[in-house]
């Protein structure tokens, strides 16, 4: 039988990747713990290194300089507005802090999806842009965070006013946006040629990459919360 050279270099790969993400989670847990203005300049440094993967890959597929400013403004708000509804909008009240649930709901998107997708797989949602997605993950995606929002519902109900309606909602919601702002980026790294958006995090690839979903989340969440 012959040798499966990527599910090798998946292999191989595993001890960086694992140990990469050790280090992503001790950060922002110290980050969170912390909480005040270490969780602000925490989070605007993840932001600013977003945006100067965002111009990298914008830089390789939009020529004409104008256009490109554009582009590059876009994203500057984007991940600003997205900063200031998560810091700001998710803010703590007494007794809850919605911000880290949120997070925890996209994080719940990523691993539904994985194991949906490659536990059923099935047609793929736009293969054209993200081969790797199929209608089973989102399905996956939706039952992970409608289960974070439903641990919400019923730890902090009276403090969040979610109930089992509003969760199933919010895990919908949730799953839908979060994988449209995977989609999103991986159309501009297509358009960009590059696999990764950078290369800061060994076996992971950049910033960029490990907060599409929820950069997505949290400027809906600011949209919506000025309605």
């Amino acid at each position: 039988m012959a040798a499966d050279p990527k599910g090798a270099a998946r292999k191989s790969d595993l001890p960086v990747r694992a140990a990469s993400a050790a280090v992503m989670v001790t950060l922002a847990g110290l980050a969170f713990g912390l909480g005040g203005l270490v969780l602000a300049v925490f989070m605007g440094l993840i932001g600013l290194g977003v945006v100067v993967e965002w111009a990298s890959l914008v830089r390789r597929f939009v020529a004409a300089p104008l256009p490109r400013v554009i582009w590059v403004l876009a994203g500057i708000g984007y991940v600003e507005f997205g900063l200031w509804a998560g810091l700001v909008r998710l803010a703590p009240v007494p007794g809850f802090w919605p911000l880290p649930w949120v997070i925890g709901s996209v994080i719940a998107v990523d691993v539904g999806a994985y194991f949906a997708g490659r536990t059923f797989g099935g047609p793929k949602i736009a293969p054209a842009v993200s081969p790797s997605k199929t209608w089973s993950g989102l399905g996956g995606a939706i039952v992970g965070a409608s289960a974070v929002y439903g641990a919400m519902a019923a730890f902090f109900a009276d403090a969040s006013g979610m109930g089992p309606g509003r969760a199933l909602a919010c895990g919908l919601a949730t799953a839908v946006v979060g994988q449209a702002g995977d989609f999103f980026e991986s159309w501009m790294k297509r358009r960009a040629g590059v696999k990764d958006s950078g290369r800061l995090i060994p076996g992971h690839g950049g910033l960029f990459d490990r907060v599409d979903g929820l950069l997505a989340v949290l400027f809906v969440i600011g949209i919506v919360s000025l309605v």
